[in-house]
């Protein structure tokens, strides 16, 4: 097969009810109808429901769809898993539930033209729409967002929109720099954590150029997300890569 255009990486975990709500048929049928040669991959993350058994029927007959099944290792981990087995041009990661419609990829697509070699979505810069929020996870994003930029990076208003693209050269660039995403030990727990700062944080490093674009995001309720003990454990991530930084374990990135 020829090397596609765009691979779409999505990641997976306990999403029975996600899919009964149609939004990966959506996705699906969307990138059929694009001019353009496209891959999707879903890694599953150890589900304990029947999401595999669910993409596995899904898949049949879709030659562009592939299914890896992996431990569960957290979100990071399995978005780079997704990322070393895309073959694409551009790989683009977008989160199950659709937060951010696939269709918001016609928005970062132009960046890539431009030189671009990351492009994000945000829900943070002029032009951005965020829809059916609750209040405390408004906070809980400005808040970590501003640990990130005391910490690790500055200039970017979102770093963890769920729906970022990067080039095949970005990922083979970034992928093998990274020290707190790429993991071997099993987790039990639904884990985010926050790999895409470390993605953002070795792709600044390397002086790739990174454009951050508005996209329309919309909040899904979800029993995933406790809001003080996920906070934590997110800036503890961030102080984490900030440690690994400072001991020279991203010495090898420039």
């Amino acid at each position: 097969m020829n090397q596609p255009y765009l691979s779409v990486i999505v990641p997976a975990f306990n999403e029975v009810f996600n899919f009964k709500k149609g939004r990966i048929d959506n996705l699906y049928a969307y990138l059929r109808r694009q001019k353009y040669s496209f891959e999707l991959i879903f890694v599953d993350d150890g589900s304990t429901d029947n999401t595999t058994g669910i993409l596995a029927d899904f898949i049949k007959n879709k030659p562009e769809a592939t299914l890896i099944k992996a431990i569960h290792r957290g979100k990071g981990s399995t978005v780079v898993t997704g990322l070393l087995a895309a073959k694409g041009q551009n790989a683009l990661f977008t989160d199950f539930d659709q937060a951010t419609p696939i269709a918001e990829v016609e928005k970062l697509l132009p960046f890539i033209d431009r030189g671009y070699d990351v492009v994000i979505g945000s829900r943070e810069v002029e032009g951005a729409k965020r829809e059916k929020e609750p209040l405390y996870r408004h906070i809980m994003g400005k808040g970590f967002n501003l640990v990130v930029k005391i910490f690790i990076i500055r200039g970017i208003s979102d770093t963890q929109c769920g729906f970022k693209l990067l080039t095949a050269n970005a990922v083979a660039a970034i992928v093998p720099k990274l020290v707190i995403t790429r993991t071997d030990r099993p987790r039990h727990d639904a884990f985010t954590g926050a790999f895409d700062v470390e993605i953002l944080f070795i792709a600044r490093e390397l002086g790739l150029r990174i454009a951050e674009v508005p996209v329309s995001w919309q909040h899904f309720a979800t029993t995933r997300v406790s809001p003080i003990k996920d906070s934590v454990r997110m800036i503890m991530e961030v102080i984490r890569i900030r440690a690994a930084y400072l001991l020279g374990s991203y010495t090898r990135v420039k």
